[in-house]
Formats: C-alpha cells, structure tokens, sequence
C-alpha cells in the first residue's frame, strides 16, 4: 500500500518546473476541486517540500488571520504552534487509508498516491481559508451583516464552511473505493469528524493577544470636604437657573446627560463629549445640564444622584414647553442584567437607577417627547419600560448583552464614540440613521477587538408621535447657518 512519500507515476511530467509554477498548480487543481470539479492528477508531482509548504501556508493564513481580529499592538503565543495538529495527522491518516490497493484497476479520478492525496487536501483548505477571510474583511468593513438577525449572520458564515466540508468530501470519495465501501464510509466519518472538531469543539487556539497597555497611576482617596458639600448644594439649582428659556414656535432641544460611575473616566468623558454634540448640532447651548459623579468635576457639575437627576427633569420641564419641546437624556454607566444602571461615589452613598424610575420622573413632570439614549451593558432591559408614542429610546446593547469599551483604558465607549462623536457630531442629525450607521460600526470593531460574549446588538425604539417633531427640528437645524 502507498504511503506519504508516494513515487512518481507514469503519467507524471519528466521534465522538471519551476517551484513557483509547481506551488500556482496545486493551488489551481485544489480551486477545481473547491468546486466539485475532479483534479488533474497529471499536473502535480507530490514532495515533502510542497506538501510543508502547503502546510506551513495553511497555518500561516490561520495565523494572520487571527492577527488581523485584534486592532493595535499585539503579542504572539508560540505555544500556539504546537497545537492544533490533531486533524492534519488524521486528515494524512485518513489519505493513506483510502488509497486503492495497487494490485486493483485505479479510477481515472483516483490520487496517484497518499502523499498527493494530502497535499491537494490542504492546498484545497487553503483556498477556503482565502475566501473566509475575504469574507470576513468584507462583510464586516462594509458592516452588510450588521443589521441582520443572528440567523442570517449564522447562515452568512456556515454556506462557506459546509461548502468546504462537501468539497474535502468529494475529493477523498474519488479517490477511495466504490460508495459502499468500509473505507468510503471511514472517510465520511473522518471528514465530518475533522470539520467538528476545526469548528466548534477545538478550534485552532489564538496565536495572538493584544499587548498590555500601561497601567494609569492610582490616584489618592477621593475625600468629600465640608467646602465641597456646601458649594455642592446649591449648585443644580443655580445652573437649571441659567438654562435659557424656550422660544415659542422653535422646538428646543433640552439636555441632560448622567454618569453616575465614578470608578471610569470614560463616562465623564462621554458625558462632556455628549453635551457638546448636542449643544453644537443640536442648537443645545445653554440648555443643557451635566450629572456627574467624579472627583474632577465634584465642585463644578451637580452629582449624578437619582433625586438630582429627578429634581433636573423636574426643572426643566417647569422651563421648556412641554408640548413642543424635546428632552434629551444620555445615560452612561456599567449595566446589569436587571436594567439597573450602577452608580458609585464613595465615600457617598448613590442608589442606582432603574427604567421604571426614569419613567415615573418623565411622566410627572409632564414631558411629551423625549429622546433617551442608555450607553451600558445589557441596557435593551429600558426599551420596553421607556417605549411611548413620543418616545425615541436607544440603547449600546440588547438586554442579554454586554457593551463594550467602559474600561480604564477606553477613551468613549463603542456606542459613545461611534453614535455620537462620529454620526451625530459630522454627519446626520437623524438618530434613527445614526443608530443604524453605529450598529455596523460596533459589530465591526467588537469584532477586531475580540468581544467573545456575542455582539451587543444596540437597540432603537422610536414613537410615532416624536418622528414629526424631530424632523421639523432638523430642518430647521438644516437651514440654519452652521456655528
């Protein structure tokens, strides 16, 4: 029986060619296979050079490809070379087992030997490799995927998968015996065994992981001073005090933003960069406030307590017209999977704030149309409690999901940056067309950065009764002369 260092046949070319014309044939029998089409043994000559090289190109595609999943620096893990081979050996295993014996009239279609047999395998899986990553890169740059249900995102990446395992099978079944053979059968199962295990049960571990950053000093304890709590007081009214008044027929937009973490510069962050889209493309300016709770605004900002925030609804809705103006709220902070929005101010305690409190706040203080936009984890748990007819609610995430980027080293979080800094802030003033724009954005970037807890799937509800309203405000927006 052959093995993988199988001889030349008789049809094979005498005269040798060069390897890189060698390499470009393999790869073109291995794309004719790719399609179901039988190889043309007759222009492939088998040797332990091309048969590594196939390999190493197999691996060194896995390879980038993993890299190119992580955005910035990045570090490689050799370790990673020496798994991952169990189904190369049983793939060579299986290649030696299904050649014909000898002594037994070939099929036209059969492999000359194992050693070619596996080779073309590989060079096959190669081709496969190319087209997913081309897949890949395309689908999530363009973000074509980002707006689609989790089935067809399923069935976008399987086709291309399934089509590689049907194409690895026909290519083994022409060369192994008639269908009905035990070793037709073994090849059947070694196929679909492989293809588990590449896929789902052990697939190829990451070569790459994204370099440490540096940490950030640790700062002193945060001390709340007699001074502090006595300039602190006053302070929400005297700035609800200096909000401009409505302009009648003009539909204003009035502001909040709350972030109510103080462990995350990236929430006061968000919270300053939010306020400022809003004031510069909004028409927003002084009449916006800020709740944050952080020791570099803890004498300038009101603290972002649930009674301050109620307390700022309550005062601008006594300002703005209720039946013509809109309300805006931006809430940053980590989620839980109850919709509970965390809030940390040590050594003060805060009580975290829930959708139906925010609600309960709106609607006493008699305000008809709102736009309220939850940057946390898990924050699809507010749509149903905020949803109305002059409600617009958006969310970074579903409520079985987490957000992604409130760490210590994100400048915005995913949803910040993408709907507000570079939708909002540049491009449209629609947030339903800036929220679809983001969703592709942030699978994108989830992606590179290596989320592995599933996509966030940012949400948008949006009332009938508010689409009016917001679109008179943008064309008058539109017509006015930019700052």
């Amino acid at each position: 029986m052959d093995n993988l260092t199988s001889a030349p046949v008789a049809h094979a070319q005498s005269a040798p060619r060069p390897s890189v014309l060698v390499t470009w044939d393999w790869l073109a029998e291995a794309a004719r296979s790719s399609l179901f089409l039988a190889p043309r043994w007759q222009r492939l000559a088998a040797s332990p050079w091309q048969m590594a090289f196939q390999v190493l190109i197999h691996y060194g595609l896995g390879m980038l490809f993993q890299r190119s999943s992580i955005e910035g620096e990045a570090i490689f893990l050799w370790r990673a070379l020496l798994a991952g081979w169990f189904g190369a050996l049983l793939t060579a295993w299986l290649c030696y087992l299904i050649q014909p014996d000898p002594r037994v009239s070939r099929s036209p279609h059969s492999a000359p030997g194992a050693a070619h047999l596996f080779t073309l395998v590989i060079a096959q899986s190669n081709i496969f490799l190319l087209l997913i990553f081309a897949l890949h890169v395309s689908l999530i740059r363009t973000g074509l995927v980002g707006d689609t249900s989790a089935w067809a995102q399923w069935i976008v990446w399987s086709v291309p998968i399934l089509w590689s395992v049907l194409a690895r099978l026909a290519l083994l079944l022409r060369a192994a015996r008639p269908l009905a053979s035990l070793r037709a059968i073994v090849a059947i199962a070694v196929v679909m065994l492989t293809s588990v295990l590449e896929y789902h049960l052990a697939p190829t571990p990451m070569a790459w992981r994204a370099a440490p950053q540096p940490e950030a000093p640790e700062e002193e304890p945060f001390m709340v001073s007699q001074e502090m709590m006595e300039a602190q007081l006053p302070l929400l009214d005297e700035q609800l005090d200096a909000l401009k008044p409505q302009r009648p027929g003009v539909i204003d937009m009035y502001t909040i933003t709350f972030a109510p973490y103080q462990g995350e510069e990236v929430f006061r962050r968000e919270s300053a960069m939010v306020a400022d889209v809003m004031a510069r493309r909004f028409d927003a300016a002084g009449r916006g406030l800020q709740l944050i709770n952080h020791r570099k605004t803890a004498e300038e900002l009101p603290w972002a307590t649930p009674l301050n925030l109620q307390r700022a609804i309550e005062g601008i809705g006594a300002i703005m017209d209720r039946d013509e103006d809109v309300l805006f709220i931006h809430m940053t902070s980590h989620g839980a999977s109850d919709g509970e929005l965390a809030a940390n101010f040590w050594p003060i305690d805060v009580e975290p704030v829930m959708p139906p409190d925010l609600k309960e706040w709106l609607d006493a203080a008699g305000i008809r149309y709102r736009v309220l936009s939850i940057s946390a984890c898990f924050a699809g748990n507010w749509i149903a409690p905020l949803a109305a007819d002059g409600t617009l609610v958006m969310t970074a995430s579903d409520a079985d999901h987490t957000s992604y980027g409130c760490g210590k080293k994100s400048p915005l979080t995913f949803f910040g940056r993408a709907m507000y800094d570079e939708q909002l802030r540049t491009t449209t003033r629609s947030f339903t067309e800036a929220h679809a724009a983001s969703r592709k954005i942030i699978l994108q970037r989830e992606t590179a950065a290596g989320k592995d807890d599933g996509y966030s799937n940012p949400q948008i509800k949006v009332g009938g009764k508010i689409v009016p309203v917001l679109e008179r405000m943008n064309k008058r927006l539109a017509e006015k002369p930019s700052a």
